[in-house]
């Protein structure tokens, strides 16, 4: 690569000449003779009588071995070469087989993802999403696409800052520490509940956030591991308390009351939706602007065939619970 005149080359090519160095001792160390010529063999074996007869090849080993702890610090440089330049040809590739944009970063609370999708989904619908001091708090239909976008959001943010490549036609943020509070599952070998895995893991969230480095908290479902009173009351505290100061916060909640309930807080409200056609669920996953209004949980029920008379106390039940029954 160096000897092609690579872009980047020019300041590998001295630890270069020093490895080779060490490369050219290393040529006498364990050679071999050539079995399937007699002449070779015979000349082979001369020069390995002479090594033996004045120990040479002990010598060259250690002088090969201490060339090694020498030029340690080249060697580290000629990896490290390797190992960036194998990491570029691979960003290259990856720019080349997909639509993608350089991230613009930015200071103070900005984030703006313009088109953006998730890699790893083929077909996915773009979309846009433009955070200007505020949070997302996201609700939405069950599969509608809630968790699928924040996580969608926090992966261009992770493959900007690493990758400086982003699935999306624009994509500006600030440089953030990245947290997540997504897939939890309790410890049976640790004794720790659902719940109680939640509570640690939103606890380091909440120290980080007392820390002056912007970071970008993102959490789907907070809380889900308790009761619905409890749930509310402790998931608005805890998202007013991490939309403060720099940091930016996605979350993808069911509870329609947070809307309501951080409306003062500096959060921004957005929804997924669907419709029903010809007796299925139809989604658009696109993001839609305020709140939902509407609830499916009970339709995807009467949808995958539930007994009529469970899905009608179903409704009964949640109109009663809604205070309209």
């Amino acid at each position: 690569l160096a000897a092609e005149g690579v872009p980047g080359s020019d300041e590998a090519a001295r630890p270069i000449r020093r490895v080779a160095e060490v490369e050219h001792r290393s040529r006498i160390v364990g050679t071999q003779g050539d079995g399937g010529n007699e002449l070779a063999a015979v000349g082979w074996l001369a020069f390995e009588l002479v090594k033996i007869a004045f120990n040479i090849e002990v010598i060259l080993f250690h002088r090969f071995t201490g060339s090694i702890a020498t030029h340690r610090d080249a060697i580290h440089d000629v990896f490290r070469f390797i190992g960036r330049t194998d990491a570029a040809i691979s960003v290259m590739r990856l720019r080349r087989a997909a639509k993608t944009c350089r991230p613009t970063f930015t200071d103070g609370k900005y984030l703006e993802a313009v088109q953006v999708v998730h890699p790893l989904i083929e077909g996915c619908t773009a979309n846009t999403l433009t955070l200007d001091g505020t949070g997302l708090l996201l609700t939405g239909s069950n599969m509608s696409g809630k968790t699928t976008f924040i996580r969608t959001v926090m992966l261009n943010a992770l493959l900007g800052e690493t990758l400086c490549t982003c699935f999306a036609e624009r994509f500006t943020a600030p440089y953030m520490r990245l947290h997540s509070s997504i897939r939890i599952s309790d410890d049976i070998t640790e004794g720790t509940s659902y719940y109680l895995q939640e509570v640690l893991t939103v606890k380091r969230l909440l120290e980080d956030a007392d820390r002056p480095a912007a970071c970008l908290f993102v959490l789907d479902e907070l809380f889900k591991g308790t009761n619905t009173t409890e749930r509310i009351a402790a998931g608005k505290a805890v998202l007013a308390r991490l939309n403060r100061g720099p940091h930016i916060v996605l979350a993808a909640t069911h509870d329609i009351e947070l809307a309501e309930l951080l409306r003062g807080d500096g959060y921004e409200l957005h929804h997924f939706r669907e419709e029903v056609a010809n007796g299925r669920l139809v989604f658009d996953y696109c993001l839609h602007t305020g709140p939902l209004t509407t609830r499916n949980a009970i339709r995807i029920l009467e949808l995958y065939d539930y007994p009529p008379e469970l899905i009608a106390e179903a409704y009964d039940t949640q109109q009663k619970l809604l205070g309209k029954g």
